[in-house]
């Protein structure tokens, strides 16, 4: 039997995570002299970093750029201490993991990011693999993250389902043939993560949980 995985986004879609990002960005961008908008900056999260200050810092040089990036990482670093999990985060991957779902997350994060966010998370003994940025070359809104995250576990796009936050993931998994589902707990709103791929949108973790039975992962589940 082929099997059948659940992929996680992680980044407002487990962990009360992306504000934190919006601060450190801004406060960054800042700091080289280029101050974006907090809202512009919202905008780009669920990209990975490089392509999100490419995207916020058109006319930057690369001393610039990198500056910027290497900001970021400290300045989140700094604010770590306040990641919390998303209500019924845990829950909801217990949930799967423990009805047969392999878990997988699909992250684009970095390793350094990924590793606090596990900390704060504390799902990795549910855990059945875990991407980063380093795991690919081109990251969300492309599939290759979402291909990835499958081939760790050896399964087809159509024995998976992705939870996701943002319309990076959503355009993501669609491309890469798995059907999308997405919290509003990241801060994008429902039509536009419908117009851009979730089958179905869910208020946060918590929301999804209590109607699993209405998702498409009871299909999945259910084979």
């Amino acid at each position: 039997m082929n099997p059948r995985v659940v992929l996680f986004d992680v980044d407002g879609t487990l962990a009360d995570s992306n504000y934190l990002h919006v601060d450190a960005w801004t406060r960054a961008f800042e700091r080289v002299g280029h101050p974006v908008d907090a809202w512009r900056v919202h905008r780009a999260i669920g990209m990975d970093g490089d392509r999100l200050v490419a995207t916020l810092l058109p006319d930057a040089d690369v001393d610039v750029r990198a500056r910027a990036t290497e900001l970021h990482t400290e300045l989140y670093r700094w604010a770590s201490y306040r990641l919390r999990p998303l209500d019924g985060g845990r829950e909801l991957v217990e949930r799967v993991k423990n009805e047969g779902a392999l878990v997988v997350l699909a992250s684009s994060a970095s390793s350094e990011e990924l590793t606090l966010l596990r900390r704060a998370l504390e799902v990795d003994d549910l855990l059945d693999g875990a991407t980063t940025s380093a795991s690919v070359d081109t990251a969300k809104p492309e599939p290759d993250i979402v291909t990835a995250a499958l081939d760790l576990v050896g399964a087809r796009a159509e024995d998976a389902v992705m939870i996701g936050d943002s319309t990076w993931d959503m355009r993501a998994a669609t491309r890469a043939g798995v059907t999308a589902l997405a919290v509003l707990s990241g801060g994008t709103g429902r039509d536009e993560l419908i117009a851009a791929g979730a089958h179905s949108v869910y208020d946060d973790p918590r929301d999804l949980l209590e109607h699993l039975d209405e998702t498409p992962i009871r299909a999945l589940l259910g084979r």
